[in-house]
Formats: structure tokens, sequence, C-alpha cells
């Protein structure tokens, strides 16, 4: 994910993580934090959300289930039967041979797809083991463990990056993979799902990567890209003062801080 280009402009960011998802969370939450597949299902689902749309990598997650019925048949399947049930998911023929790798290695080094030991794991041991499957990097490992296993993991997309970076919550060099050890450290555990979701759907909805939709943004009085795009706008965004419990109320803005190592916690 390349740096956003208002990141080199911006002034200090004068609000908070915390503030920032008790925002986001009350503008489109709540979100129920309730386990979407097994952790073998969901790593096969992200491998296949890869670089495709939901509706896509959802429809070839179906097919692949409906012609094998089980992840170890898939294990043992043909390659190109995989390929064809995957297909409208795109990248069939790379996607393919990859789930059929990463499935033959989980039984190679666990017995069995059933990898609900990495539960009980300390987290960055868990990140670990997941890591060391094909194509599963530290965004890929934080979905699984987040949304299969409720462990407090940071997964950071293309939009809670961009998000992230324009609010000032990470600095213009942080790398995407940094911004996963930084953001992890900043957000309390319990509120890491809360962030990830809330984060996703502002950046999807209104902090667009080329016209975001600053009269709409509930953060935008805290956010010091604002200016670089308002003009486009036409106007200023809402004003939002932040309390200590994170959410906002109209009226001033929050005090400017510099953050440690690009974090404002």
């Amino acid at each position: 994910m390349p740096p956003d280009p208002t990141a080199a402009v911006r002034p200090e960011p004068s609000v908070s993580v915390a503030n920032a998802i008790g925002l986001l969370s009350g503008r489109y939450g709540p979100f129920n934090h309730e386990p979407r597949l097994d952790p073998a299902h969901e790593t096969v689902f992200t491998i296949l959300s890869q670089h495709t749309s939901d509706t896509n990598s959802s429809r070839a997650f179906r097919r692949l289930i409906d012609r094998f019925g089980t992840l170890e048949a898939v294990a043992q399947g043909d390659v190109g039967d995989i390929e064809e049930a995957i297909s409208p998911g795109g990248l069939a023929r790379i996607k393919a041979p990859r789930i059929k790798q990463v499935l033959s290695l989980m039984l190679e080094l666990n017995g069995s797809l059933d990898l609900s030991f990495l539960r009980e794991m300390p987290l960055q041991d868990a990140k670990a083991w997941l890591r060391q499957l094909p194509g599963i990097g530290p965004k890929s490992a934080g979905i699984i463990l987040s949304f299969a296993l409720g462990r407090p993991a940071m997964a950071i997309d293309t939009h809670i990056y961009r998000v992230c970076q324009r609010l000032g919550l990470i600095g213009a060099k942080v790398t995407a993979d940094k911004a996963h050890d930084l953001l992890e450290a900043a957000v309390a555990p319990e509120q890491v799902f809360q962030f990830h979701l809330s984060f996703i759907t502002h950046g999807r909805q209104v902090c667009k990567a080329q016209r975001p939709k600053c009269g709409e943004c509930v953060v935008a009085a805290g956010c010091p890209s604002r200016d670089c795009f308002i003009e486009k706008e036409g106007g200023p965004g809402p004003a939002v003062s932040f309390g200590a419990d994170g959410h906002g109320r109209s009226g001033a803005r929050a005090p400017h801080s510099l953050p440690a190592e690009g974090i404002k916690t």
C-alpha cells in the first residue's frame, strides 16, 4: 500500500485513536463480534478475498464447499478442479494451488485442520504460526485471528491504512506492515474489532481514495488532512470536539499534540 500523497504536508493530528474509534463506531456501529467461520475455513475465505470483491469471494467460497464438501477433500483435490470451483473469485490460477498448498501444510504441521489451538497461544506466536502459510501476511493473519477466534489482532487493509494516514494516526513513512504493530499497540484489545470495522467502513463510504466526503465525516474537525480536500468539497465538515469517553460533541476542536512514533493514544 503506497503512502497517501497528502501525508507529507499534513500538520500534527488532533484526534486520538480512542476518539476516532468512539466517533466512527457511533456512526457505523455497533458491531457484533461473532465468529464468521472456523479458522481453517476463514483462512481459505481470506485467500479467496484477496484482490477481489466481497461478492465474488463469497460466491467462490460457496462453490468450493459445494464442490468438495470439506476442506480435507479440497486438500486432496485436483488443482484444476479447485480452480474451476473458485473461478468467480478471480485470480483462480494463483489461488487454487495456494489453497491446496496451505491446507496441505496445515495438515502436515498440525495433523488436522482444527486450528482452535491458536486461541490459547500468545498472540505474536499465533500470528507467526499463520504467517508461515503461503500467502498469509500480517493483514490475513490478523483477519483470521480476529474474525474466527476473537483475538485482538490488527488487520490493516488499504482503507484503514488510508484513513489512519489522513488522520495522522500513523506517520507518512510508516509502511502497512509496520502500521499493524503500531496500531495494535495503540488500540485497546477490546476495541480492535470495533476499530477494524468502523475504520474500514469509513474508508469505503466516506474517506474514499479519490474524492473523500469531508462534509459527511464525523471526525473531520480533528482531521489534519481536511484542508487538503475541503475546497473541492465546497464547505467545511462538521465541527466536533472530543471528550474523554471518545465520543464527539459539537463545538471546538480537540487540542493538538504530537504522538510518539506517529500514533496519538
